[in-house]
């Protein structure tokens, strides 16, 4: 009986696997990944409690893709105030994704960038590294430095790069690591307004429309 309880999962597993419609939006690239990762047989393991290096991916990108979704309901209200908000758009000739890319009514352009990190550690600079708890996560900057520059080539302005966290604290409510300026989830939308002081201009609109058209959304499929 276990064996055709277990069989009928697995045939379950792998209708699911290739019938799950793509998903756009926030978060939306990292679900496919956690998706193509859970492949028929890694999910078969995962219901008889057996963890694999796969499975254990798998989980690290859905986590990632419940922060995206966390942050575009933070940033959400900002489009009432005339922001332009993009998420998880693909960035041509690349493997790399932009996680949410804010535009403000005065012309400001800020690519956020959401990271979810324990909050059993601190997240705190020391000696120009970035370090959560103990551990030197200063690398998990590079892509968001790509990113940003490869954005500003591409709308030819100025992108400024925020990284905005999930779970850890952040030493002294604000860090600047590598040129990336670092703060909890709850600042988000404070610290984007704060950018954008300049007051309405009509730039923001051609700029918007630019990066709509530049930087098209996550498809099932697309490079990664």
């Amino acid at each position: 009986m276990t064996t055709l309880v277990l069989l009928a999962l697995a045939i379950g597993a792998v209708w699911l696997y290739r019938h799950r419609k793509p998903r756009t939006g926030a978060g939306a690239s990292a679900v496919e990944r956690a998706r193509q990762l859970r492949t028929p047989l890694v999910r078969l393991a995962d219901l008889v409690g057996i963890r694999t290096r796969r499975g254990a991916l798998a989980d690290r990108y859905a986590a990632g893709a419940d922060g995206e979704r966390r942050t575009a309901a933070l940033l959400s209200p900002l489009r009432r105030e005339g922001w332009a908000i993009l998420h998880d758009r693909a960035l041509p000739g690349t493997r790399a994704n932009v996680d949410h890319l804010a535009i403000g009514p005065g012309g400001a352009v800020a690519l956020v960038d959401s990271k979810r990190w324990s909050a059993r550690w601190r997240l705190r600079v020391v000696n120009g590294r970035l370090l959560h708890g103990s551990h030197d996560v200063t690398d998990r900057l590079n892509g968001t430095r790509y990113e940003t520059a490869a954005v500003a080539e591409l709308l030819r302005t100025p992108v400024v790069p925020l990284v905005v966290v999930h779970g850890a604290p952040v030493d002294g409510g604000e860090l600047v690591a590598d040129g990336v300026r670092i703060v909890p989830a709850d600042r988000a939308a404070s610290v984007l307004r704060s950018l954008d002081r300049t007051g309405p201009s009509s730039s923001s609109t051609h700029l918007a429309a630019r990066a709509n058209r530049l930087l098209p959304p996550y498809r099932k499929g697309a490079s990664r």
